[in-house]
């Protein structure tokens, strides 16, 4: 089977129809495939549809609770603490999001931690939900150990990812969203799915080498952008996402791969009212000035300046325009759950 487009919303619903016939609730169903379809149209592969089967075989034995009564335990103030209760982390993440606008709204901030969660797809979903509101998101969460700590070589921390989204005037939000690793484990995993080999700088084997080799890369542990600083970022996200929400931490989150119990993840998700600090209109035509200034200066060999979020956004749009390309492997995978839960084949 070769790539080709499928159009992106048959393919949502196709998703959406897969975790509902394997006993997730409707609402739910459709929380994570709008998230596993916005990060597969944004090129963000390593999260997207490649992640179906393995959330679906976490529902299936237990180690993610699909009756999950996903409650707020405490709030105070434009501060709240939710628990997961062990569910999905896309749909914790979804109700997060709404939670931190609702008390960004009455108090100009809003700061919602969750625990007892689970892996959330990209932290960027949940931070343009945000900043759809005229504010500014800001999403983080803790992971399974992917990273040692500046000087080691066995992986203690995790990957830690940090997603700020900001609304402008007449372009896309600029989208920050990064690891504190040179790479995310997803892309390491779809390299190995692939057969294919990874970038030497990625990823340490379990002696501490350099490897290009997937397996030995998910068996060792993978590179800290910058060093110090990267391995710094994910020990302040661990910290913060884990230890304060009373979450798991350095060491031990479930991999979202370990079938044996829950992963126990923490995640802080903010939103900043920028009619709080600023008029939104003035606001969001600076960003537009920021925007323009950057994309108009003299650019190396001539090439397109982008800034962050900008490629995936311009491909989400195309996506939704001309449909989403699904990588043969992926595209099986997802069929395989068609004939077994009695849906129609992605053709």
């Amino acid at each position: 089977m070769k790539e080709e487009r499928m159009p992106f919303y048959a393919v949502k619903e196709f998703v959406a129809d897969i975790f509902k016939n394997a006993g997730l609730n409707a609402a739910h169903s459709e929380i994570i495939a709008d998230s596993l379809i916005c990060a597969e149209a944004r090129g963000i592969k390593s999260h997207g549809l490649v992640r179906v089967s393995t959330y679906v075989s976490r529902m299936e034995c237990g180690a993610t609770n699909k009756n999950a009564n996903y409650r707020i335990e405490k709030i105070k103030g434009a501060a709240a603490l939710l628990d997961a209760d062990n569910g999905f982390g896309q749909v914790a993440a979804y109700y997060g999001s709404k939670l931190a606008v609702t008390l960004a709204k009455r108090y100009g901030t809003g700061v919602v931690g969750i625990k007892n969660s689970n892996h959330f797809g990209i932290a960027s979903y949940y931070a343009m939900l945000i900043s759809d509101n005229d504010m500014i998101g800001i999403v983080s969460t803790n992971s399974s150990p992917a990273i040692a700590p500046f000087g080691s070589y066995i992986p203690l921390l995790g990957t830690n990812p940090l997603a700020v989204s900001i609304p402008s005037k007449t372009k896309k939000p600029i989208v920050l969203d990064m690891s504190a690793s040179v790479v995310a484990r997803g892309k390491i995993r779809l390299a190995k799915l692939k057969n294919e080999k990874i970038p030497i700088g990625w990823a340490l084997d379990p002696y501490g080498k350099d490897t290009d080799d997937p397996d030995l890369a998910l068996k060792g542990s993978l590179l800290p952008i910058g060093g110090p600083k990267g391995s710094g970022l994910s020990l302040v996200i661990d910290l913060i996402c884990g230890v304060l929400t009373g979450s798991s931490f350095t060491g031990e989150v479930k991999n979202v791969t370990d079938m044996s119990g829950p992963s126990k993840t923490g995640h802080i998700i903010m939103a900043l009212d920028i009619s709080c600090f600023n008029d939104v209109n003035k606001f969001k035509r600076d960003i537009d000035r920021v925007i323009k200034k950057i994309k108009s200066l003299p650019s190396v060999n001539n090439s397109e300046i982008f800034l962050p979020g900008e490629i995936e956004n311009n491909a989400e749009e195309k996506a939704k325009s001309e449909g989403i390309i699904l990588d043969p492997k992926v595209r099986e995978e997802l069929n395989k759950l068609a004939d077994k839960y009695n849906l129609n084949k992605i053709l």
